[in-house]
């Protein structure tokens, strides 16, 4: 079974597990943001904003450069490629599970015969 770093991999996805802070590595894929640029998308406040970068940050996603009164964040793809190397583990799997399958099915249907129209197998 494909492990790699465990708790690393546990906050990479703990912080991926939330739907503000997906959107914000999604913004800052587009370049530096600034934290009132990463909350301004939603109805939450500076604060709250600041507790989702603070999980992005923790999971290694993001850097936090503080400029002059400014707090400017940039998206660190590192953690992201361990989690895809995880996750690639079960995507071969499943890949390979549903090859099977589809052997399976193709070999059960070029075992049958048409059947003409009204007729019963």
């Amino acid at each position: 079974m494909v492990e790699l770093n465990a708790p690393q991999l546990d906050t990479v996805f703990h912080a991926l597990g939330d739907a503000t802070r997906r959107h914000m590595l999604h913004a800052l894929a587009g370049g530096e943001r600034t934290v009132g640029q990463l909350a301004e998308p939603f109805a939450i406040s500076l604060a709250a904003a600041s507790k989702h970068i603070k999980a992005l940050e923790n999971a290694g996603l993001i850097r936090r450069e503080i400029r002059g009164r400014t707090h400017v964040c940039r998206l660190d793809p590192g953690p992201l490629a361990s989690a895809h190397h995880w996750l690639s583990f079960y995507e071969r799997f499943w890949t390979g599970r549903l090859d099977v399958l589809e052997t399976l099915l193709r070999a059960e249907d070029a075992g049958r015969s048409p059947t003409p129209e009204g007729e019963e197998q």
